[in-house]
């Protein structure tokens, strides 16, 4: 079951709701840099902003999956909509890609400047660093390079992990410097931090999470702190703070009153409220299409309780930051898309989606006073059609290979310091003859080789049999029987593709590439491989060489130029082609993939120009280029 469903699914029984200070008045304050005080009241019946009781009406959304030119109407939106709140993520393995290297100024990064545009369009700020996010973000928003690590444990105190919690101290002394301007005691809007992410789902550690809470103390943020869980599992493991508030995942106006029952100290609110869902590869449409929340958000205008919906505005997980779920033993793993679209009010495209205006004219129907009114769209280009051809092949764009000391064995991306893209894993072999290829275990998705011509590959996702057959990939790691070939010495190229990192339960150590060992015909593991790491980063891409020396064989990179008179919003529309990324004007888009439901990738007007843009388009599987169509929207 995935995070969200059990999250809501064991949490709530039938109570009455609580009014939460029904009938008080509000505090209408919006931030400013004179300061605010905001508090508890000292029965925890209520959140304090300047001595007066405060309803939080907060919004969902991600710096880092939107254009930065963008964040300010998105905060509009949610604003129009009557939120006087922005709760948001910071993904730490989107700042601290590599151990120690920090970047919270560059693009989508800059967190500091997107919560002084909150304050600026009179908005609070609810924090949540982590260092654990989930948020359907690659592993969780924990960097990779920790799972170079053989014996690493995650989401565990300092005792438990050598490297783990020394890491994450860190990182929160490094976004603490950023933050504690941006406090409401010290002028800002940020109005309280969140200490880890829904830990009651995973564990019970208090150590860990006051740990965690120190850190923040001891860097200079002292609170306000929260934690968020569903309800059921913050009563059966306690995975409250001390004098921090609790947020409900699921949460509603019912749950929110039995929260305060259980924690009768501090105010409780609903801090996940779901006007959507993920989406996965392979779903059978977007999920959340048919959610109506109407209800819930009733119940918690009457009773003036405290709330967030996650999403308000999902945006995109661009490059290859989407994450995925999988079970406890890492089986039955479904990657997510690349839009975050989430079926949320406000779209992937920042346009009003169908029951925006219904949660507006409920939620404003409760105010004082006017809403703002709804920010103008964003302009949109469709009906324009490129066809790219063949511009260069992986194959002709190999890097050296690593020192062959260190790829005796495959080993997985993380031991090479490669946190996401492909790597090609190639043995020559002597006296090949064919036979049944086990590789144990591919994560997530490989394309095999012998001799140059593609003789199938392996899917760690299930993908449907007509699909698999159509390819020759195997499910679930089962193994692929190669052809004989002319020759006993042959080169076997595996071509592997790290996909999104489980971002949710008890499998988040979910390395990429080759894990263990590769056999044929029944033989010994192979040894003696030579390794080319392929990260297909924007510096990788843009040293590209034009040359496909075998347009056959697939492995193919094809660019097209796409002319603009004016620059605006756009989805490309990849229906004709199989499995691949795309990057414009060398940004990556994000994946695509036949499987679907998702056949458009958002491309936002920032990052076009006019007159003429470069598409390029890498493709595991195809040979042939097809059109690539632009739409309005997502589909």
């Amino acid at each position: 079951m995935d995070r969200r469903r059990f999250l809501m699914v064991s949490a709530l029984s039938p109570v009455a709701a609580m009014a939460v200070n029904a009938g008080t008045a509000f505090a209408a304050n919006a931030p400013s840099p004179g300061g605010h005080a905001f508090s508890f009241a000292p029965d925890g019946s209520a959140f304090l902003l300047d001595g007066e009781p405060f309803q939080i009406r907060s919004g969902e959304m991600h710096p880092a999956r939107i254009p930065v030119q963008y964040w300010r109407h998105r905060v509009r939106m949610a604003k129009a909509m009557g939120m006087n709140t922005v709760s948001l993520y910071v993904m730490w393995n989107y700042v601290e890609e590599r151990p120690g290297v920090f970047d919270f100024r560059t693009d989508r990064r800059d967190v500091a400047s997107f919560i002084r545009i909150c304050q600026e369009e009179g908005m609070w700020v609810l924090l949540r660093p982590g260092p654990y996010v989930c948020g359907e973000w690659d592993l969780g928003g924990i960097p990779p390079y920790l799972l170079r690590y053989p014996d690493i444990k995650l989401r565990v105190r300092a005792a438990d992990d050598p490297h783990y919690m020394a890491a994450a101290r860190r990182y929160v002394r490094e976004l603490a410097r950023i933050v504690r301007p941006l406090l409401v005691a010290n002028g800002g809007p940020v109005l309280m931090v969140q200490v880890e992410n829904e830990y009651g789902s995973y564990g019970n550690d208090a150590t860990y999470l006051a740990e965690v809470r120190q850190a923040w103390i001891e860097a200079g943020v002292d609170g306000p702190f929260y934690t968020e869980d569903g309800l059921g599992q913050v009563e059966a493991n306690h995975t409250n703070v001390p004098g921090g508030a609790v947020a409900l995942s699921g949460g509603d106006a019912p749950s929110v009153a039995q929260a305060r029952t259980a924690f009768p100290s501090v105010p409780a609110m609903a801090g996940e409220v779901y006007p959507g869902w993920l989406t996965h590869w392979g779903d059978d449409g977007f999920q959340g299409a048919d959610s109506d929340i109407s209800g819930t958000l009733k119940g918690l205008m009457d009773g003036k309780v405290s709330f967030n919906l996650y999403m308000i505005h999902g945006g995109t997980s661009f490059g290859f930051f989407a994450g995925a779920n999988a079970d406890d033993l890492s089986g039955d793993y479904q990657p997510d898309i690349t839009s975050y679209d989430y079926c949320a009010p406000v779209t992937e495209q920042g346009a009003k989606g169908p029951r925006y205006d219904t949660y507006r004219d409920l939620i404003g129907g409760y105010l004082s006073a006017p809403l703002p009114a709804v920010p103008d769209p964003v302009p949109t280009l469709a009906g324009l059609s490129v066809t790219p051809r063949p511009f260069a092949s992986v194959w002709d764009n190999l890097p050296p290979a690593l020192p062959a000391a260190d790829t005796v064995h495959p080993q997985p991306f993380e031991t090479y310091g490669q946190n996401s893209g492909f790597v090609l894993y190639r043995k020559r072999l002597a006296d090949y003859a064919g036979g049944a290829l086990d590789i144990r275990w591919v994560h997530d998705y490989a394309t095999v080789f012998v001799d140059g011509a593609y003789a199938g590959g392996f899917s760690r996702p299930r993908i449907p049999d007509a699909l698999a057959s159509d390819l020759n990939v195997t499910n679930g790691n089962a193994p692929l029987t190669l052809p004989a070939g002319q020759d006993a010495a042959c080169v076997l190229d595996i071509l592997v593709e790290g996909m999104g990192r489980t971002n949710y339960g008890h499998a988040l150590v979910d390395r990429k590439g080759i894990l263990e060992s590769v056999t044929l015909a029944g033989g010994d593991p192979l040894t003696g491989w030579e390794t080319h790491l392929l990260p297909m980063d924007e510096r990788f891409v843009r040293g590209l060489r034009p040359k496909v020396s075998d347009p056959h064989r697939p492995g193919l990179f094809f660019r097209a130029t796409l002319d603009l008179d004016e620059p605006a919003d756009t989805y490309l529309d990849l229906s004709g082609w199989t499995k691949g990324v795309v990057w414009v004007n060398g940004t990556n888009l994000g994946r695509y993939w036949r499987l679907g439901p998702q056949r458009r990738l958002y491309c936002p007007a920032p990052w076009l120009r006019r007159g003429g843009n470069e598409v390029l388009v890498f493709d595991l599987h195809q040979t042939e280029p097809k059109p690539i169509g632009l739409a309005s929207t997502l589909g």
